[in-house]
């Protein structure tokens, strides 16, 4: 029986790897990702789309044109680094959109191939464009690093991993069976999913905080906005290791260190702070 599950993890994470191809320029490794843009734009195109009906759109406010010269600013910083980088084309496809929705929940987020959503809630906390540059150049990395097809994909590997245990198990009663699955789901989401999560949450936090910055905002404010964050929180939320994003504590640490980089790195483009 272990045999046969070593056997499984190892193919697996075969399958993984011969998947993982493409570098991507914003992090310079390879990613795990079966799903080109070309099918998952589409999809991620008509859900924005759909959600925009379902939900209230603010515009012609004060906020809704920040959200939307924000989001132009960071669009373009993505852009000029890209440029620099050889990378021109990179954003083939994408097609940006910017929007406030009214809404008490503090979160925003950026579907594949640039669609963007603020909810109007969590302006109180960003206060100013640093903090929105912040909320955005984080949400807009998530899309430039592939994280939302880097998750399909992740996803994709967990259920094949089920099905395998499925067939190791067959043999056995179905006890035992539910029990192996039960090890596998809590084990792959655990050990694996969760992890891989958090490590993209820290991933778009390090693009986001070059991308702020190159837009023209200091990213020290970034800290800032992370502090006003967890303060707004109340503390509530679970265990770094049981959770999707790193605990605050560990995201300001992180932030902290990567300021003097993103400077350095806007500094390159003639982008200087006092």
């Amino acid at each position: 029986m272990k045999k046969c599950l070593s056997l499984l993890c190892v193919g697996v994470c075969v399958l993984g790897l011969f998947f993982s191809c493409a570098s991507n320029p914003f992090t310079g490794t390879k990613s795990l990702n079966f799903v080109p843009n070309s099918q998952l734009f589409p999809s991620s195109f008509q859900q924005y789309d759909a959600f925009l009906k379902e939900n209230k759109v603010i515009s012609g406010t004060e906020d809704a044109k920040r959200v939307e010269n924000v989001g132009m600013k960071i669009k373009a910083a993505a852009e000029r680094w890209l440029n620099a980088h050889g990378q021109s084309n990179y954003l083939n496809g994408y097609q940006w959109e910017y929007k406030l929705i009214e809404s008490k929940e503090m979160n925003a987020w950026c579907m594949p191939g640039g669609k963007i959503v603020v909810y109007s809630g969590i302006l109180p906390v960003t206060k100013d464009e640093a903090g929105l540059a912040t909320v955005m150049g984080h949400e807009v990395s998530h899309a430039l690093a592939n994280h939302g097809a880097q998750r399909m994909s992740a996803a994709q590997i967990q259920q094949i991993g089920a099905v395998g245990v499925a067939l190791a198990t067959s043999s056995q009663s179905a006890e035992q069976q539910q029990m192996w699955q039960q090890y596998y789901g809590i084990g792959s989401e655990v050990g694996a999913m969760l992890p891989f999560s958090r490590s993209q949450e820290s991933e778009a936090d390090k693009i986001g905080l070059t991308l702020m910055a190159l837009a023209g905002y200091n990213p020290e404010f970034a800290i800032s906005f992370w502090e006003r964050m967890s303060t707004s929180s109340g503390g509530n939320a679970p265990p770094e290791f049981m959770s999707t994003h790193p605990a605050d504590a560990t995201r300001i640490a992180n932030l902290k260190r990567l300021v003097p980089e993103a400077k350095a790195e806007a500094l390159k483009f003639g982008v200087t702070f006092k």
